[in-house]
C-alpha cells in the first residue's frame, strides 16, 4: 500500500468514526413530547396519545400476529440467497440482529428471498441514524455467513420519509375519554372489547385508542352507547375530562372528528386496528 492509500484509508476510518459519534449525540437530544390537547372544540374528550421516550425492549410488545415488513415503516435490506437454506440455517444467522434489537425487527424468508427489516416509526418516535446503521451492520454480517447478495435502500431518504410519517402519526395518534360520575360501582363488564374502562372515585372511565381500534367509528359509537345508557340508567351523568355534560351534539361532533382521523390513516396506507397500526402505535 502506497503512502497515498494509506492516508486516504485512515481519512475514511476517521470520517466514519465521526458520523458514528455525531448520531450519538443526535440520539441523545430529547425527543418530542406530544400535547396532550387535541386542537378542537372538544378538547377535552379527545386527546393525543403520548409520544413516549424509548424503554427497554423486554417492555415493547411484540410483532402482531401476520406483520410483513412495510417500506413506509420499515428499514428493508433484501437478501438473495445462491440457493434455498434451510429455515433453522437462516434463523441461526438472524439470531444475532434479533438479540440486539429484540421486537424492532422482522425476517420474513421465500425460498432464496429473505428480507430483514427494522422498525423505524413508533410511539416513541424514529430510530437514531446509528441504530439503523449498527442494523444494517449486523444483517450484512448475516448475508456474509448465509452467502448471500444484500439490497438495501438509502438510509438517508428511508429516515426523512420516516420522520414525516412520524409527524403526520402524532397528528392522528388519540384517545376518546368519556366520563360516566355519579353512580358510585362501576359495572363489571360492557357489550364486546372495543373500548376499555377504568374505574373512578364516582363512575367509570371510558376510552378508545383509535390508531388501534378496527372501525373506530362503529367502536365509538358502542362506546357513547354505553356511557349514555349507564347514565341513564343509574342517574348519572356523562361528562368530558373538564366535567362538561355532553349532549347528543357534542358526540355526533367528536365521531365525525374520528372518521377524519381513520381517513387520514387509510390515506397513509395504514388502516386502524390493522396489523402494521398496531406496530406504528406501540
Amino acid at each position: 500500500m502506497t503512502d497515498l492509500q494509506l492516508g486516504l484509508a485512515v481519512i475514511g476510518a476517521l470520517a466514519v468514526v465521526a458520523v458514528v459519534l455525531y448520531n450519538r449525540w443526535q440520539e441523545r437530544g430529547a425527543r418530542r413530547d406530544a400535547e396532550r390537547a387535541f386542537g378542537s372544540g372538544h378538547a377535552d374528550v379527545l386527546l393525543r396519545e403520548e409520544r413516549r421516550e424509548p424503554t427497554l425492549e423486554a417492555r415493547r410488545p411484540a410483532p402482531p400476529p401476520g406483520a410483513l415488513p412495510a417500506e413506509r415503516v420499515d428499514y428493508v435490506v433484501e437478501l438473495t440467497l445462491p440457493r434455498p437454506a434451510a429455515p433453522a440455517l437462516v434463523h441461526e444467522a438472524w439470531a444475532p440482529v434479533e438479540r440486539r434489537f429484540a421486537r424492532r425487527v422482522l425476517l420474513a424468508v421465500e425460498e432464496r428471498r429473505v428480507r430483514a427489516a427494522f422498525q423505524l416509526v413508533s410511539r416513541s418516535g424514529v430510530v437514531s441514524d446509528a441504530e439503523v446503521l449498527e442494523f444494517r451492520a449486523l444483517v450484512e454480517t448475516m448475508a456474509a455467513a448465509l452467502g448471500a447478495r444484500v439490497s438495501a435502500p438509502e438510509m438517508r431518504g428511508a429516515l426523512e420519509a420516516a420522520r414525516e410519517l412520524d409527524r403526520a402519526c402524532a397528528e392522528a395518534d388519540i384517545q376518546v375519554a368519556l366520563h360516566v360520575v355519579g353512580i358510585g360501582t362501576a359495572p363489571a363488564r360492557f357489550e364486546a372489547a372495543r373500548f376499555q374502562a377504568a374505574p373512578r372515585a364516582d363512575g367509570v372511565t371510558l376510552t378508545l385508542d383509535v390508531a388501534r381500534t378496527r372501525d373506530p367509528g362503529s367502536s365509538y359509537e358502542a362506546m357513547a352507547r354505553a356511557g349514555r345508557e349507564l347514565a341513564r340508567t343509574r342517574g348519572g351523568r356523562l361528562v368530558d375530562d373538564a366535567g362538561r355534560e355532553l349532549d347528543e351534539r357534542a358526540l355526533a361532533a367528536v365521531g365525525r372528528e374520528l372518521e377524519a382521523v381513520r381517513a387520514r390513516l387509510a390515506g397513509w396506507g395504514i388502516e386502524p386496528g390493522s396489523a402494521l397500526a398496531l406496530r406504528v402505535f406501540s
